[in-house]
């Protein structure tokens, strides 16, 4: 299974819409809070080539984009080939 992680905030509705879909696709995942820790704001900043909005998420290293970009994977059909890499 694929290592996913996604950086999020406790309020925030494409967080929690993009939890969803991992959670029903059945992708475990790493959730970093960046009101919890706020030194995961720069590093996910560093990894997201300046991305500043959440979530941002992470497939096996590569960076996805966020709420948005992960449902458009999931219309194209291309989801489930990334969440089974491993």
């Amino acid at each position: 299974m694929a290592m996913i992680e996604i950086y999020t905030t406790r309020f925030c509705g494409y967080c929690v819409r993009a939890k969803k879909l991992l959670q029903e696709k059945g992708a475990g995942f790493k959730e970093i809070d960046i009101h919890q820790h706020p030194d995961a704001r720069a590093q996910m900043m560093e990894r997201a080539n300046g991305g500043y909005t959440v979530p941002q998420i992470f497939i096996n290293g590569e960076h996805i984009g966020g709420c948005d970009e992960l449902y458009a994977l999931e219309r194209a059909g291309k989801l489930d080939d990334k969440l089974a890499a491993a």
